[in-house]
């Protein structure tokens, strides 16, 4: 990617506190194929984590989720490098899960003062694979994105409908359960082979998730996430200070925003 020439992005697992009870975090190998689950259910809870912001739904077997943002402009007020990241996936959330399928977009900070956007899709343990120049990703593109099961295959696609391009890879996951579905603003880390530490929250402003829907293996059609048992997410600091922050949901339950608060 465009960080350290040893060094990958990933949008790592999450680390969670619910209702005031910290869940530790997984060890890490040094191949980085560790479990990325750190949650205990509870319905409709808000919660806090120090790399997502947004919502989850748990607690049956999904097929597919979805969800539309207008991709936001980043700001790069000083050198420091910054990254956020848009995207929905499924599975990494609950504690039996080894897998994460994720596809969406980048608003980072280069390090220069300039901003850098770009899409990319993650299948963890693996690393995120950035998409080829063909599909670039521009401020104020209007985006789609989608992750579907087919029993152990995951089709993961992605579209601009402003640039006009469709972006759609198969995955063959055997370890997914496919037990949970995201609706996530990410502070992304960056790994070498022994560690990996999260990169500072780049001030996106806001980013609005349309039509943010499921389906299960019970209900075919894409419904929204109120009608699953479903968690809030604040991204925190370290000290617990809101780092971004999901508004309530609004539109029969498939719209929220998230809003950048600090670094």
């Amino acid at each position: 990617m465009r960080w350290h020439a040893m060094m990958s992005l990933r949008r790592l697992l999450l680390f969670m506190v619910v209702l005031g009870t910290p869940v530790v975090p997984a060890s890490r190998a040094a191949s980085m194929a560790y479990t990325p689950i750190l949650n205990a259910r509870i319905v409709h809870a808000t919660g806090t984590s120090t790399n997502w912001a947004g919502y989850v739904a748990s607690g049956v077997a999904f097929t597919d989720v979805r969800a539309s943002w207008k991709q936001p402009e980043v700001r790069c007020p000083t050198s420091a490098s910054q990254a956020s990241s848009f995207w929905v996936g499924l599975d990494g959330y609950t504690r039996t899960s080894t897998s994460l399928e994720q596809i969406g977009t980048d608003s980072d900070c280069d390090g220069m003062n300039r901003p850098q956007y770009y899409a990319w899709y993650e299948v963890i343990p693996a690393p995120s694979v950035p998409l080829p120049a063909q599909y670039a990703v521009h401020a104020g593109d209007t985006m789609s994105a989608e992750v579907r099961r087919t029993g152990t295959v995951y089709t993961l696609q992605l579209k601009d409908w402003t640039a006009r391009w469709h972006f759609s890879t198969a995955q063959t996951v055997t370890t997914a359960q496919a037990g949970s579905a995201e609706w996530v603003a990410e502070a992304p880390s960056i790994c070498s082979r022994l560690f990996c530490q999260l990169v500072p929250l780049a001030d996106f402003g806001t980013v609005t998730f349309n039509n943010a829907a499921a389906t299960t293996t019970t209900r075919m059609q894409p419904t929204a996430i109120s009608t699953f048992s479903h968690d809030k997410i604040v991204m925190v600091t370290g000290s617990g200070l809101p780092k971004a922050r999901p508004s309530t949901l609004t539109n029969k339950g498939a719209k929220f925003t998230v809003g950048w608060v600090r670094t």
